[in-house]
């Protein structure tokens, strides 16, 4: 909801703060006071194209601003938080302000909640909290995107369930054609990747790496390579260990056993020197070992000859040949191939696939053209009785001959919202062709027949606030309190701001604005130096009887004239608002 406008330097308001209310707020005044001016403030802050001549002669800029309350939860406030605007906490919901500024260069700059915004995320935004009527504003209803909404809105659960049921089908139908187009166009890539796979693990296959095979490999190679040296270092080693023909001293075993039993003898006078002696026995039962592995491992080389090391070498440069073309290690190559091998199998069921996914979308496309035409039905009646009920309150809007057509037309290209196109037209009186809204009626017709729609939408579809302009041209008498009783009637639902000259109109206001003109003379007595400004207020009872008089009879002090005054507002009070 609007809670405040501010306008500086536009047309001929200097400077004017706009407080609203919920309900229904009036502006008046005489004609080029600068009524206008608040319709161009809120278009301006709702992203329309600027204009540098809406600057007041003589300012550097022009500046609309609005403070704007939302309930918690309203995207509006999610956008602008991603915008990187400032919202603030507010009895449950948030506070946000929207500004332009206008200079007289013809720039512009838009503001949203305090940070400096692009124009378009303004009018994104604002698309959600204002709508405009007016002869030269954008009309909510004009796209068929948002016709067709309406239309689904108005038709209720009735065709909630049923649409949600087709959209999901939809999706099915929309994802399972993707995949087989892709399956299809992609064939012959997919042929070439299944040969390729299939060569590289046969080749693998063939060769049959073990893990770590590669790494054992080439150790043995090492070893064999240096066999001879091998040799004679085990042979040495283990002479030592247990040759009694090694040096003077003998052999390490035979020392070491020699020790041992010396330190025995005495170990009975000494615990420490039993302790050695002990620990010289398990030093003597290590020799032996390692002499025993020392005299297998000379025998291992003895049948590893030459024949071995070709044999290795043979099959290195095999794994090797598989590690250039696949992986680094042979690891790796048996991850590669481990997945190659998933790959495969999956490129195998191609053929299988495409047949199951061709069944499925035939399938999917049978069901939804049955769900469409289910949906067209729910629509058409739907269409029938939101044509009807709109027809009826342009009779009561000094449209009497006109007509709401809702064209559907069942059948056509399956979409996510069904197959039907859908359009709204208007026929002015009988036997005149139906043109689609916005073409072939008067801005005051056309702020009429969006009146209509709204009243009767406005219970299934509301935006917080709306704006009329020129909905009350060329009408009078009783069509002018019809309009004034419509307009109340959708303040019930939502906040309705109206530029009006009509007082059956402003009668039915819960806040009435009044926009004076003031006329300066200049130094020389003549207008051309001088300026006009307008000043804007909020009116109390009094004023407003006033007000209302001028509107009437031109004569705000006649006593006749607010007499009738007041009729109009105690009438509007009594006039009974129901449809």
């Amino acid at each position: 909801m609007l809670e405040e406008l501010r306008i500086r330097d536009l047309g001929v308001i200097t400077d004017a703060t706009l407080p609203l209310g919920p309900g229904l707020s009036v502006v008046t005044g005489e004609t080029g006071a600068g009524k206008t001016m608040v319709v161009t403030a809120v278009g301006l802050l709702l992203g329309a194209r600027s204009d540098a001549g809406a600057v007041r002669s003589g300012a550097k800029s022009a500046t609309a601003e609005a403070v704007l309350k939302l309930d918690a939860g309203h995207p509006a406030i999610a956008r602008a938080l991603e915008a990187g605007a400032d919202t603030e906490e507010v009895d449950g919901g948030a506070e946000l302000i929207l500004a332009r500024r206008l200079g007289s260069d013809g720039r512009s700059r838009a503001f949203l909640g305090g940070r400096a915004a692009p124009v378009g995320v303004l009018a994104e935004i604002g698309e959600t909290l204002v709508v405009v009527h007016g002869q030269s504003d954008q009309i909510r209803l004009k796209g068929a995107a948002a016709q067709r909404g309406a239309l689904d809105k108005f038709a209720g659960e009735a065709l909630a369930g049923p649409l949600a049921a087709y959209q999901e089908l939809y999706n099915h139908w929309k994802s399972s054609q993707a995949e087989l187009d892709g399956l299809r166009s992609a064939a012959r890539d997919r042929l070439r990747e299944a040969e390729s796979l299939q060569s590289a693990l046969a080749e693998i296959d063939e060769v049959d790496p073990q893990p770590g095979e590669d790494e054992v490999l080439k150790a043995e190679a090492v070893k064999l390579a240096n066999v001879e040296e091998l040799r004679i270092a085990a042979s040495t080693a283990h002479q030592a260990l247990i040759a009694e023909d090694f040096g003077e001293e003998g052999d390490a075993t035979t020392l070491v056993d020699a020790a041992k039993r010396t330190l025995e003898h005495v170990a009975e006078h000494d615990a420490e020197l039993g302790s050695a002696a002990s620990r010289l026995a398990e030093v003597g039962f290590l020799l032996n070992d390692i002499a025993t592995e020392l005299a297998s491992y000379q025998a291992g080389l003895d049948t590893e000859g030459p024949e071995r090391l070709a044999e290795i070498e043979d099959r290195r440069a095999v794994l090797a040949k598989l590690v250039r073309k696949y992986a680094p290690t042979i690891d790796e190559v048996l991850v590669w191939a481990e997945n190659a091998r998933v790959r495969f199998d999956e490129l195998q069921d191609d053929s299988t696939r495409i047949e199951k996914l061709d069944a499925e979308v035939v399938q999917a496309e049978a069901d939804l053209k049955k769900q469409a035409a289910a949906i067209s039905r729910i629509r058409a009646k739907a269409a029938k009785d939101l044509s009807a009920r709109v027809s009826a309150e342009l009779k009561a809007l000094a449209m009497a001959d006109a007509t709401l057509v809702i064209n559907l037309e069942p059948g056509g290209q399956l979409g996510p919202h069904g197959a039907d196109e859908i359009s709204f037209l208007l026929q002015p009186h009988s036997g005149a062709p139906a043109r689609p809204l916005g073409k072939g009626a008067s801005g005051g017709e056309l702020s009429r027949v969006m009146l209509a729609i709204e009243v009767v939408l406005a219970a299934v579809d509301p935006v917080p606030t709306f704006v009329f302009d020129e909905v009350d041209a060329g009408v009078g008498g009783r069509a002018a309190v019809e309009i004034g009783r419509r307009l109340a009637m959708l303040a019930r639902h939502v906040q309705v701001l109206v530029v009006t000259h009509l007082p059956q109109v402003a009668a039915f206001a819960d806040q009435h604005i009044t926009v004076t003109k003031t006329s300066v003379r200049g130094a020389d007595g003549g207008t051309a130096t001088g300026f006009t400004s307008s000043d804007v207020r909020l009116l109390d009872g009094p004023e407003r009887v006033r007000e209302l008089a001028r509107m009437l009879a031109g004569q705000e002090d006649s006593e006749s004239a607010q007499a009738h005054a007041q009729e109009l507002l105690d009438d509007a009070k009594l006039l009974p608002q129901g449809a």
